[in-house]
């Protein structure tokens, strides 16, 4: 146990972090909006806003339980609870296992419902409203993706969705004690599955997520020529685009810094360090990247690149060198590069880059210099890659593992839930009318720009592009 001081300092870090990444919520929303046309800002805009709200009313009510609470003497698990005083044994201690061999494998947290019961603590609080707004960016993600043809009704509930379920029981998985956290104790693979700030748990989900209900809704109209070649579609305002980016990378560092859930461990610097480096190698790669290829340098291709190292860098920033986060954010701008052009070219309309999401995960087993980590996931010693003495590629299999499984379960979870709700309420997209006039108006009743607003008839929209539409 601490002392009264140490939690109190580890209390006003962790919340300062949780205040960083929440207003990462503006940054996410100055991107999507400024990528979109005038004609839908009031729509993307407001998903942004509301998207905060949703989620952390689902999360309230059921997924901060199903998270963490078994996260308290379960079989896996992070050690910084612990610096919130969660180390109580009366405090978040109910979890549904699964017993094979006699080991325990974690399912599933069930206490903390409404942050009610004998789990309410001061540090129990402070994690959740930590845990909530890395949950809200995970929910986010999505908007981007099908931003400009998503019916509000239908993302109101898939939003609720996320924070209540989907994206807490891979979260329990990795961080509140689950059987990914377990690999390491139960099955002698490194650590387990280690994800430090949430390049699986956070962004890799609302990547898959966005992926997967983009693919089934539908490119854009116009996005595709009649044979099947990608037309541009430019953002109304990219001014806005490349503000809310460095809104991001601001927030990024309690994202990183902030997941030590500790202000009184040294390495909160050398985190947020490699964090730094990362986005600015990968935001440098990105734009050489596609200078080359199309001969100019892209705004909205810097400001992938600079997200594409971010999210790399999320899960191995405090087990790596600088070096190493340098070369980690390089690989992610080219991959982020690459990824957009391959989604583009497959018919998925506005990706996220999550391959490059992917790569942070596995750099965990890669780049990890056995300088950190003793203790996590309760396993004794630091965490070890490949490259630094992990020869048996046991850390490197727990990152595969956690990475597939997070794909998976993403893809079948969450697009069964979006077609469901589309059968629920009639469709997931607006109409093609709509979609031509824009969203603002028929959707919110109120225009982003009441200059841009129009009103286009039925008549005036080409069969093949309604047909595009379905």
């Amino acid at each position: 146990m601490i002392d009264h001081t140490d939690r109190s300092i580890n209390f006003i870090w962790t919340l300062i972090a949780g205040f960083l990444v929440m207003f990462m919520q503006a940054g996410f929303a100055l991107v999507e909006t400024g990528m979109c046309r005038a004609k839908n800002v009031a729509h993307t805009m407001s998903m942004n806003f509301l998207v905060y709200a949703l989620g952390m009313i689902g999360f309230f009510i059921c997924g901060f339980a199903f998270m963490m609470g078994g996260i308290n003497g379960a079989a896996g698990g992070l050690s910084g609870p612990a610096s919130l005083g969660l180390d109580d044994p009366s405090l978040l201690n109910h979890m549904l296992y699964l017993t094979v061999a006699g080991k325990h494998w974690g399912l599933l947290g069930y206490s903390g419902f409404f942050l009610s019961g004998s789990s309410l603590s001061a540090g129990s609080l402070v994690l959740f409203l930590y845990m909530m707004v890395f949950m809200d960016t995970t929910a986010t993600i999505p908007t981007g993706a099908l931003a400009e043809r998503w019916r509000f009704k239908s993302f109101t509930i898939f939003s609720l969705c996320v924070g209540g379920f989907i994206y807490s029981v891979y979260g329990c998985w990795m961080w509140g004690g689950g059987w990914l956290a377990a690999l390491g104790i139960n099955a002698g693979l490194g650590h387990g599955a280690v994800d430090y700030a949430g390049s699986s748990v956070v962004h890799l989900q609302g990547g898959v997520l966005a992926l997967v209900l983009a693919k089934l809704i539908g490119p854009r109209i116009g996005k595709y020529d009649p044979e099947g070649f990608p037309r541009p579609i430019f953002g109304h305002h990219m001014p806005m685009v490349m503000f809310g980016t460095f809104l991001l990378a601001f927030g990024w560092f309690g994202f990183n810094a902030g997941s030590s859930l500790s202000g009184m461990t040294d390495r909160i610097g050398l985190i947020a360090v490699n964090t730094m480096l990362a986005s600015g190698a990968s935001t440098v790669a990105a734009t050489l990247v596609i200078w080359k290829i199309y001969g100019k340098p892209d705004p909205s291709m810097m400001c992938n690149g600079m997200l594409g190292g971010l999210v790399a860098i999320t899960a191995p920033c405090a087990f790596i060198s600088p070096c190493a986060a340098f070369f980690i954010g390089i690989v992610a701008g080219l991959i982020t590069v690459w990824s957009v052009l391959f989604f583009e070219r497959n018919h998925v309309d506005d990706p996220v880059g999550a391959i490059s999401v992917l790569w942070g995960i596995l750099a965990v087993g890669l780049f990890a210099n056995g300088t950190y980590g003793d203790g996590y996931n309760k396993v004794a010693g630091p965490v070890t890659g490949l490259f630094y003495g992990d020869h048996s590629f046991k850390q490197l299999l727990a990152q595969i593992i956690a990475a597939a499984v997070c794909i998976a379960w993403n893809i079948v979870v969450g697009g069964l839930v979006f077609q469901l709700i589309g059968r629920l309420i009639g469709s997931n997209r607006v109409s093609a009318q709509v979609e031509v006039a824009g969203l603002d108006i028929p959707e919110m009743g109120a225009p982003g720009y009441p200059e841009f607003v129009s009103h286009v008839s039925s008549e005036s929209i080409a069969s093949s592009d309604i047909s595009s539409a379905r």
